[in-house]
């Protein structure tokens, strides 16, 4: 894939526990920013239940629209993990004993220990291609653009490293933060006449409260250093013209 095409993606959780609150969702801020620095530019994310039609549904919407699609969670050992066994039936393949994910976990675990809980681990779509997990052994699995990563934060993060090879990005996604002190009301108009004039960067602003002050980060995004170097000069033109402060957050 030429390094000039785009790239996208979207970020599928899967998860009764997100959706509850009881657990907090961080994969997305570690998936987004790992795909960024690859060139890949993430288009949506969605979190649904454990419910086998809604991510059935869900991932043949994804897959089509996206290059790739990265699902988080539902992969482990309990009777609430049907990921596997949902993409199984996205792509109509066979749910079957992946046997080199099997022989992975067998070795993982002590004699005795690799019981029929843990050898749900080893159950995926027929044909799946392997993630391997360096921290806790029970490997992912892709199909086709289709990307089933574990919902464990930090065993999640440890598999990205071998996805490099099997992603295509386009050019690395560039960013530059300018924090101020001012409200957004203060800025908006200035803000809208640059995103008119640079249309191929990207230009976000987000409030935010520090130290007991109001603050705005203005976030320029873009594959082109030059365009948001170009941005950047334009927006500090305004602020220095309204005499607005800027701050490190």
């Amino acid at each position: 894939m030429s390094k000039n095409t785009k790239v996208n993606a979207a970020i599928l959780i899967i998860g009764n526990e997100i959706l509850s609150g009881r657990t907090q969702d961080t994969n997305t801020n570690t998936l987004a920013s790992w795909l960024n620095s690859i060139g890949v530019k993430v288009n949506e994310v969605r979190v649904i239940p454990d419910v086998e039609k809604k991510i059935v549904d869900t991932l043949n919407v994804l897959r089509k629209s996206n290059n790739y699609v990265f699902t988080t969670g539902g992969i482990g050992p309990t009777h609430d993990d049907i990921t596997a066994q949902s993409v199984s039936k996205v792509f109509n393949r066979k749910y079957e004993i992946h046997k080199e994910a099997f022989k992975i976990l067998e070795a993982y675990y002590d004699k005795g220990e690799f019981n029929k809980g843990r050898q749900r681990m080893a159950w995926m779509p027929e044909n799946a291609d392997l993630i391997l997990n360096p921290t806790s052994g029970a490997p992912g699995f892709s199909v086709e653009n289709v990307f089933c990563l574990p919902g464990v934060p930090s065993i999640m993060k440890s598999m990205l490293g071998g996805l490099k090879n099997k992603i295509a990005g386009g050019e690395p996604i560039l960013s530059h933060t300018i924090n101020l002190r001012t409200v957004e009301s203060e800025i908006a108009n200035s803000l809208s006449k640059v995103q008119d004039q640079n249309q191929d960067v990207e230009i976000g602003s987000y409030p935010f409260f520090h130290a007991g002050k109001l603050g705005v980060s203005i976030v320029l995004r873009s594959e082109n250093q030059s365009r948001i170097d170009n941005c950047n000069s334009q927006i500090l033109k305004f602020i220095k013209e309204k005499d607005i402060e800027i701050v490190d957050r």
